[in-house]
């Protein structure tokens, strides 16, 4: 493995990082030079200045190994979450070392968790860095940057095939070049569509962008302290709903529905299923809520139970209510959302739609298997057959899934 055409690929993505910290600095200058103007310019600089390294001592590569391309999709994550706390370290506040850290990693992981007391304390320039960190780790730092970085040649697919998982690529029926572009024009044509209607909903333009690039990253960053609870309003809920609902399905089924594709939305096996889980909790948790005398009606019972069911299906993580008070049953159910989540080929995390779907037909012809052991049983989903080595990686997945689930949870 060559480390210098490693280094030379994460030092493009950095460059990338670095361009956004400029417009988050941008942002600070048009509202008056607040405090965070100073620190997203120097981050910005120290950031291009890792970047421009090793562009400038390492000679261009055209091709590069699949081994090499897990390293740079690593190595740029893990590069990208240090840089990202230059901003929160220099700015100061409520954050140190440790807390820079977390922030950055949280935004790039868009896991949504946060360190910050009172997020209205941030001045607009910091928030906006805070938002671009979990837009750009919403549909991958490589991603973004095979964008803008069109002269790459067969490097290009070899990374966007270790970007994207097996399952993900399944729904494309492209070439590389057009599947990242697929990517993009979703990604940022359903934050804008996102912003327009949180705009028309009642929100501010900043508040809009802000919230349209968290629910489009399934992130769940918040320009308040009290998430989303804090505008109670249901249009602003309704449209955030849709939106986390829809950023949660594959992009690539996304665009065929739109461009008016065979292979859409409306004829997916795994969408249908996605979308029955999540009408189903959010009844049930409605039901159990209204039972408990925990809302005043069924109607604002389904409101707040559709929310906080599309927030964690979609692990974004956006609250309307304290769930805390709600019924064990409702907390379950939930629970269970935030572990199954969305689609793969989505900005969304956690085991996928697309893998309990396959785990139960598993289950299904082992159990058909039993009566009838002569028999020769296939999967198939959406027509399609599905082959053992994807079956299999699916049950490998969940084993691992459950084991890192109790480790952690010792720990």
């Amino acid at each position: 493995m060559r480390l210098n055409v490693v280094l030379r690929y994460v030092g493009m993505v950095l460059l990338f990082v670095a361009a956004f910290m400029l417009l988050s600095a941008a942002i600070s200058y048009f509202n008056g030079m607040d405090s965070a103007y100073y620190p997203l310019l120097l981050s910005s600089l120290l950031t291009a200045l890792l970047g421009a390294f090793p562009l400038i001592f390492v000679d261009k590569s055209e091709q590069i190994t699949t081994k090499e391309g897990y390293c740079i999709v690593v190595g740029s994550w893990l590069v990208a979450c240090v840089v990202g706390m230059f901003p929160y370290l220099i700015w100061g506040g409520e954050f140190n070392l440790i807390n820079s850290w977390f922030e950055s990693v949280s935004g790039f992981t868009t896991t949504g968790a946060s360190i910050l007391n009172d997020v209205e304390a941030l001045p607009r320039g910091m928030q906006f860095w805070r938002m671009s960190s979990t837009w750009i780790g919403g549909i991958g730092v490589v991603m973004f940057a095979l964008v803008i970085l069109p002269s790459l040649g067969r490097s290009k697919q070899t990374l966007s095939s270790v970007e994207l998982s097996s399952l993900a690529k399944d729904n494309y029926r492209y070439r590389t070049q057009m599947i990242v572009q697929i990517l993009l024009v979703v990604y940022v044509g359903l934050t804008v569509v996102a912003t327009l209607l949180l705009k028309l909903a009642g929100m501010d333009w900043f508040d809009a962008v802000a919230h349209a690039m968290s629910s489009c990253a399934t992130s769940g960053f918040s320009t308040r302290s009290a998430s989303i609870g804090y505008f109670d309003s249901p249009a602003i809920e309704t449209v955030l709903t849709c939106t986390m609902l829809i950023a949660g399905i594959h992009f690539g089924l996304i665009y065929a529905t739109v461009t008016g594709k065979r292979n859409n939305v409306f004829r997916s096996e795994v969408t249908k299923t996605y979308f029955a889980i999540f009408l189903a909790v959010s009844l049930f948790v409605a039901i159990s809520l209204r039972i408990a005398d925990t809302y005043p009606s069924i109607f604002a019972s389904l409101r707040y139970s559709a929310f906080q069911v599309a927030s964690l299906m979609s692990t974004s993580g956006f609250a309307t209510a304290n769930t805390n008070l709600w019924t064990p049953f409702a907390i379950i159910l939930l629970m269970f959302c935030s572990i199954i989540c969305a689609c793969a080929g989505s900005t969304s995390g956690g085991v996928k739609v697309d893998r309990l779907l396959f785990a139960a037909k598993i289950v299904r012809n082992r159990v058909r298997q039993q009566q009838h052991p002569n028999a020769v049983l296939r999967i198939r989903v959406d027509g399609i057959m599905q082959e053992d080595r994807v079956l299999d990686s699916v049950m490998i997945f969940f084993v691992i899934y459950i084991i890192m689930l109790f480790v952690g949870t010792l720990f």
